[in-house]
This record gives C-alpha cells, structure tokens and sequence, in this order.
C-alpha cells in the first residue's frame, strides 16, 4: 500500500561525484546547470545558430572559408563561455586568450571529421577538447594546455567518448524535433526555425563538455591528492569557493 503524500515534493538523491559519475548522469548535471543558469547558457547558443544559418546562404569556396574563420571563432567563444559557467568564476585575460587560441586549433579539423562520419570528430573532441578548460582553470600555457587535454582525454578515454557521443545524440535528436514543430514553408521561415532550435539546444553541448572537465580530472591518476575541483562543480552550494584549498589553522598549544 503506497504511503501518502506529505505535501512536500521528494527530494531528488545526491549526485554521485565526478570520478564515479555515468554517461547518464553528465547529460542531467549538464542539463541541471543549464536550469539553474539559464539565460548566459542560452547565449552560448547564439554562435552555433549564427554559424548553422551562415553556412545555408553561402556556398563552394566560401562555406570553407566561413567554417574555418567566422564559425570557428563563434564555437570557441561558446566554449569558452560554457567553462566561466560552469566553474562559477572569471577567467583572467591571458587564460582567456590561451583558450581561445586552443579552442580554435582543436575545433578547426572537427568540421572535416564531422563531414566523414560523426564518430571521427567525436573521438577527436574527446581526445583533445578538455584542453580549453584545462587553459582557463589550471590556467596553464597553449602547448601545456594542449598537452593536459590529451592527458585528461586519455584519463577515461571511454567515459569521455561516451558522454559526448551521447550529448551530440541527444541535442541532435532535440533539436531536430524542435525544428519540424517550428518550420514554416518557406525558406526564411525554415532558416528561422533551424536558428531557434540551434539557439536553445546548442548550449548543452558546451555546458556538457565543460562538465566533463571534472570528471575526467578525478580521474585522472596523475592528479595530486589537493588537486579536488569539486567547488567549480557545484558553483550555487553555500560557503566560499575555495576554503578547501586554504591551510588549516594550528592546533591549540602549536607552535
């Protein structure tokens, strides 16, 4: 016989911590971040939707072009974006620069793998895309930067993979429903519905590859006994940001 009700509404179970958190689990947190910061992670969908309508108005030589500059700069400031927010904090200008930099060498050759099949760029992003918030949170240089996401990438290869394979699924599958309940008969009116549903669905991407960030980090075995981001995790919690990482005061009768 079922109990009744109390009034109050269940409260949900804790989610599990990073370094043992599943595939199912990043796209709830990705999409539990995407609630609680709901307007700055929509904007990190105005770039992908810019880039998606562009590319439908040019062709031949200048789609090439267009991908390898315009497009290429908005995903990186998406991605970008998707980091301050999930770590909570500002990134100073020269992590922001370094990220930049990075972010736009590891999204130029995913356009290419992406028109061979999807697992290829896929597999790359994973391997190498966790280098962009490893510029901005361990504000670490562009060739260390590069060389930390393909150490990060490599710490669960296979969560990694997973996990972003599932979020491309996911927004691709959502966004494609949207687009046919919002497409019209004619060409702008299509254009527009492709821009509103980019718009909405594209964020959980970033915010998802941003939230990978930490799992692969507790991961990774190379990683120092201080090293706990988990704060940057959970940026909404009570309490400061980093008491973890101050020293402990003395004990009583120490010198």
């Amino acid at each position: 016989m079922a109990r009744k009700g109390t009034g109050r509404s269940q409260a949900l179970p804790p989610p599990l911590p990073p370094e043992t958190r599943t595939v199912g689990q990043v796209v709830a947190e990705t999409v539990n971040l995407y609630r609680r910061r709901f307007w700055p992670s929509l904007a990190l969908g105005l770039g992908p939707a810019a880039a998606a309508v562009g590319l439908t108005v040019i062709d031949g030589w200048w789609a090439l072009a267009f991908v390898l500059t315009a497009a290429a700069l908005l995903m990186t400031a998406s991605y970008l974006g998707a980091v301050v927010i999930a770590t909570g904090r500002r990134a100073d200008r020269r992590s922001l620069l370094v990220g930049a930099a990075v972010a736009y060498v590891v999204f130029v050759p995913a356009p290419f793998l992406y028109s061979l099949v999807i697992l290829p760029a896929v597999a790359w992003l994973a391997l190498f895309g966790l280098a962009v918030p490893a510029a901005l949170i361990e504000r670490t240089g562009f060739r260390a930067s590069l060389r930390r996401g393909y150490q990060l990438g490599r710490a669960d290869y296979v969560h990694a993979a997973g996990s972003l394979a599932t979020l491309v699924i996911v927004a691709f599958l959502t966004a494609t429903v949207l687009f046919f309940l919002l497409r019209g008969a004619s060409q702008v009116e299509r254009s527009a519905a492709a821009f509103l549903s980019l718009l909405v669905i594209s964020p959980i991407l970033f915010l998802g590859a941003a939230q990978l960030y930490f799992d692969q980090v507790a991961r990774d075995p190379t990683r120092r006994s201080d090293a706990d981001l988990h704060h940057a995790d959970e940026p909404d919690r009570p309490g400061r940001a980093d008491v973890e990482g101050e020293p402990r005061p003395a004990a009583r009768g120490q010198s």
